[in-house]
C-alpha cells in the first residue's frame, strides 16, 4: 500500500508538471515573458539562485523565523488551552474574545506589527506567534475537554499530586490534540512566513521573491516559488512522521 501510494503521488506530480509546462508554452506565444515561467527555466535558475543568491541562507533564516514563532505560539497557546480545556468558567468567559481575534487575519496586523515593533526581525515574529497559536489553542483545549474522565478519577483516587496528574494523566491524554495543533500551526505559519518576510527584513524566502521580482529575475521568482511548495510539504511530512512515532504508528 505505501508502494502503490507513493506511486500515485510520484504520478500526479508529474502530471502537475506536466499541465505547468504545457500552460506556460500555449501562453508563450502570446506573451514571451510567460516563458520565463516555465519548469525548464525555474530548474536552470537554481544554480544561479545557489551560488549567486544564497538560496540556503535565505531557507536557514526562514526555517528560524518559523522555529521562534511556533516556540513563542506553543508557550502561550498550550498553557492557555489547557487552562481553558480545565476550567469551564475561563472557557465561557474567553471563548467570545479568542474566536473573534482568531478570525483575524494575521495579515491585517501587519501594519500595527511596524508601527509597534518597528521593520524587522520582532514585528515577524509577533505575525507568526499570533497565526499560530490559535490552532494549539484550540487542539489542546479540545483535547483536555476530551480527556476520558475515567483517567482523572482514577489519579484523584491514588492522592496523586497536581504535578503527577499533569505529566502522567493530562500530557500523555492531550499529547496527539497538541500534535494536531502543532501541525496546523506548522501549516499556517508557512503561509504567512512569504508576505511576513516583506517587512524591511534583508533575508528570507520573502525576502527573496520580492528581489527576483525587483530584478525583472522570473524564472529565479518562479525556482524560489517552486523551493517554498517543496520545503513546507517536508515541513508538513517530518510533522506527520513524528506524530506517527509518538502515537506508536510507525
Amino acid at each position: 500500500m505505501r508502494w502503490r501510494a507513493a506511486v500515485l503521488g510520484a504520478s500526479g506530480v508529474v502530471v502537475t508538471v506536466a499541465l505547468w509546462w504545457l500552460a506556460v508554452t500555449l501562453l508563450a506565444g502570446h506573451n514571451a515573458m510567460a516563458a520565463q515561467f516555465a519548469p525548464v527555466k525555474a530548474w536552470q535558475a537554481l544554480p544561479a539562485l545557489i551560488s549567486e543568491d544564497r538560496l540556503f541562507e535565505h531557507i536557514l533564516t526562514s526555517l528560524k523565523r518559523i522555529a521562534v514563532g511556533l516556540s513563542w505560539a506553543m508557550l502561550i497557546g498550550v498553557p492557555l488551552g489547557f487552562a481553558i480545556g480545565r476550567i469551564r468558567w475561563l472557557e465561557q468567559a474567553l471563548s467570545p474574545t479568542l474566536q473573534f481575534l482568531r478570525m483575524i487575519s494575521p495579515l491585517s496586523w501587519m501594519p500595527i506589527a511596524v508601527m509597534s515593533l518597528g521593520v524587522g526581525e520582532h514585528a515577524v515574529y509577533f505575525l507568526l506567534a499570533f497565526a499560530a497559536v490559535w490552532p494549539l489553542v484550540m487542539s489542546t483545549s479540545a483535547g483536555v475537554a476530551h480527556l476520558d474522565r475515567r483517567w482523572v478519577q482514577l489519579g484523584e483516587s491514588l492522592a496523586a499530586t497536581r504535578a503527577e496528574m499533569l505529566w502522567h494523566i493530562y500530557v500523555p491524554g492531550i499529547a496527539a490534540h497538541v500534535l494536531t495543533g502543532v501541525r496546523l500551526a506548522i501549516g499556517i505559519l508557512w503561509i504567512v512566513l512569504v508576505p511576513a518576510e516583506m517587512l524591511g527584513v534583508s533575508a528570507g524566502l520573502g525576502y527573496l521573491i520580492l528581489d527576483t521580482r525587483d530584478r525583472l529575475a522570473y524564472s529565479e521568482l518562479t525556482a524560489v516559488i517552486v523551493v517554498i511548495g517543496a520545503l513546507g510539504f517536508l515541513l508538513d511530512l517530518t510533522a506527520r512522521a513524528v506524530a506517527a512515532r509518538l502515537r506508536g504508528d510507525a
